[in-house]
């Protein structure tokens, strides 16, 4: 289980630098990666807790990580 704990993180992470640095995003790289490493932690807590969710953990760390990059608004600047 803490295994799968450091992989979300690690995958979570790539996945906040890769959509900042292809543009995807403007929040910065830090920021970016902040976020969807929050938006993977709590998918992650809420699989152990519910069991909802994908079959593979590292699929559940890919969406979770996309999904906190649309939901919190990344457009707001001008």
């Amino acid at each position: 289980m803490f295994m799968t704990l450091m992989g979300t993180v690690v995958i979570a992470g790539i996945i906040g630098y890769a959509s900042e640095r292809t543009g995807w995003t403007h929040n910065g790289i830090l920021q970016s990666m902040i976020i969807c490493i929050g938006g993977a932690f709590l998918f992650y807590f809420i699989r152990i807790m519910f069991g909802i969710g994908f079959a593979s953990p590292g699929m559940n760390a890919i969406v979770s990580s996309i999904g906190a990059l649309i939901i919190v608004p990344f457009h707001w600047r001008r």
